[in-house]
């Protein structure tokens, strides 16, 4: 199965029944009327702590085929929002710089088709690749970062090119916004003081009521959405490589993301670091859950 646009000359493979998004009742039939392109990566090279972050993606989309496929808050049901998934992306062994070109490389391709891009992870990284891919398109990009840890480093274990510096190189196509920190190293401290980059500290958030509206007055009008799943507080979500204490809640969350979209045009977006848990798929579940919710809020904005 294939997306195609007729003003672009490739295709895409698309996953088909089961290994869809919200399995086959919500996949698209014909992939000329998908809208959004899920993109599941499983690569997990530069993780700095826990393993197995390459299982996130085909946990979240097993998770996804339980979930009911109306969302209440919206009124918008998942068949009705157009998702292809890609098959699962083959991981280059040329490295981490190879991969963030192949994320790259189907991002543009997915813009160019008039689809918008959800990337399932997978290491952090990767986000990078896909950044980049939507920098293009975007006139004044806004990367609002969702993490407990900056990822800013300008260099972890001998290459930029980690888990640890995502942010720091994502930084070169957007103006970065970061929420839910609560972990840094001194170099990244100093880095973002002398930027004066906005950074919503998690223990700050639960002093400040309207923080909601101040993230979004430092977002631009076309915002990427990244998600490091372990911003949520571990009691909520503790399936992530490096989990930190005293995260993010769900509502909080949602809160957050309903704001974007209904105020800012959400051009992209991934969801992050899933590292399954043998026997505990409540985590699976609620990064499922955290897509559609994404989705939805985004397809009831445009209305």
């Amino acid at each position: 199965m294939t997306a195609r646009n007729p003003g672009h000359p490739f295709s895409l493979p698309l996953a088909a029944g089961a290994a869809a998004f919200g399995g086959s009742a919500a996949a698209v039939r014909d992939p000329k009327n998908a809208r959004i392109l899920l993109i599941p990566v499983p690569y997990d090279a530069t993780t700095t702590y826990l393993s197995g972050t390459r299982q996130g993606p085909a946990a979240i989309l097993r998770a996804s085929q339980q979930l009911e496929l109306f969302d209440e808050e919206t009124g918008r049901e998942m068949q009705d929002l157009g998702i292809a998934t890609l098959d699962e992306v083959e991981v280059d062994a040329g490295g981490p710089m190879a991969m963030v070109a192949r994320v790259r490389s189907l991002g543009e391709q997915a813009l160019a088709a008039g689809l918008f891009p959800l990337m399932l992870g997978g290491e952090h990284l990767l986000s990078l690749g896909m950044i980049q891919a939507v920098a293009g398109k975007a006139d004044r990009l806004s990367i609002l970062h969702l993490d407990a840890h900056g990822d800013l480093r300008e260099t972890y274990q001998g290459t930029p090119y980690s888990n640890a510096c995502v942010m720091r190189l994502a930084s070169d196509y957007g103006s970065l916004v970061s929420v839910g920190i609560r972990a840094l190293s001194v170099e990244e401290h100093r880095w973002l003081r002398e930027r004066n980059l906005p950074v919503f500290y998690a223990g700050d958030i639960r002093r400040r009521p309207d923080w909601q509206e101040e993230v979004l007055a430092h977002l631009g009008p076309e915002v990427y959405l990244t998600t490091d799943l372990d911003v949520l507080d571990p009691a909520e979500m503790p399936a992530v490589g490096t989990p930190e204490p005293g995260g993010l809640h769900w509502y909080e969350i949602l809160d957050l993301v309903r704001l974007v979209c209904q105020r800012r045009h959400l051009v992209g977006a991934d969801v992050m670091e899933l590292c399954p848990q043998p026997g505990n798929p409540a985590p699976d579940f609620l990064a499922a859950k955290l897509v559609f919710k994404i989705l939805a809020y985004r397809s009831a904005a445009r209305i």
